[in-house]
């Protein structure tokens, strides 16, 4: 457990909204969220270094051990930012906007490698694969797991 780092129990409350942007992009606030949870101890759950936050180590061309080391630094969420704007692959602001909107409209059931499985993960809400975002089913999908804890 690192004491320098402090931040949400992710075994009490989930993790912002993939939808919240800090420095720009979209995902960025969740993934520092459950790192910081992950290096606390109190993850539950949730998990770092997952495909979600894969999505945006991706584009900025970083690596999850090397994103985990600066935030075990104690390194803040505008920090953090910078550090991604300075590490991997540049991007303009453009072009970390357009990618945020992408993703945020991203419905994997209109991916065939992926379809089955969102369709499953949307099953127990009663979600419409055909209207439902990735970003959607996180949302539904946290809510309902601290509505059934409480």
């Amino acid at each position: 457990m690192n004491t320098k780092v402090t931040g949400q129990d992710l075994t009490k409350e989930p993790p912002r909204s993939p939808r919240v942007r800090v420095g720009g992009y979209a995902i960025l606030g969740r993934t520092l969220d459950k790192c910081r949870a992950l290096i606390a101890g109190n993850i539950g759950e949730y998990h770092f270094d997952c495909p979600l936050d894969n999505m945006l180590f991706g584009f900025k061309g970083v690596k999850g051990d090397d994103f985990k080391a600066e935030v075990e630094k104690g390194t803040g969420d505008h920090e953090m930012a910078e550090w991604l704007n300075s590490h991997g692959e540049k991007k303009t602001a453009e072009e970390v906007n357009a990618w945020s909107d992408e993703v945020e409209a991203t419905n994997p059931s209109n991916n065939p490698e992926k379809r089955e499985w969102f369709e499953e993960q949307l099953k127990p809400h009663g979600l419409d694969p055909a209207k439902t975002t990735l970003f959607d089913w996180l949302e539904v999908d946290d809510k309902a797991s601290y509505q059934k804890a409480a």
